[in-house]
């Protein structure tokens, strides 16, 4: 099969445009990524081991589940600058790491927790006594 000139040169530009819709956006302006698709036995060391070889890594942390004291599932690692960053973003997306594969993404900032009011757990009773609905012990 032949093409024209004009028809490849066609063809290349559309490729070209649909390609900013597939390719990642390189462009980090935090040197903070966050690490997702972590095995549930990786632990820090694991996770700066295996970020180190891509520039000066300041800090690597996964995540911990408080009650089980086991891996979220998910990490930061944090660079001295943003090129760093962006080598080990391209290095390690879509890599094995303790058996799982990863996805590193750019950390975004932490949302604010939206303000309630705390919780009133008593009533007024008919004698004017507030009484306290909690149940169990404390302790």
């Amino acid at each position: 099969m032949k093409f024209s000139n004009s028809t490849l040169s066609s063809i290349i530009g559309d490729l070209q445009r649909l390609r900013r819709f597939f390719t990642p956006n390189s462009t980090l302006t935090t040197p903070k990524l966050f690490i997702s698709g972590l095995s549930r036995s990786t632990i820090d060391e694991n996770l700066f081991n295996a970020f180190a070889s891509f520039g000066r890594l300041l800090k690597a942390k996964v995540i911990i589940n408080r009650a089980s004291g086991r891996s979220e599932g998910f990490g930061f690692v944090t660079y001295e600058t943003i090129e760093d960053a962006e080598k080990a973003s391209e290095g390690m997306n879509a890599k094995f790491l303790d058996g799982w594969v990863i996805f590193v993404d750019p950390a975004r900032p932490r949302e604010p927790l939206p303000c309630q009011p705390p919780k009133q757990d008593t009533q007024q009773s008919e004698t004017g006594f507030t009484t306290n609905n909690t149940i169990g012990w404390y302790g």
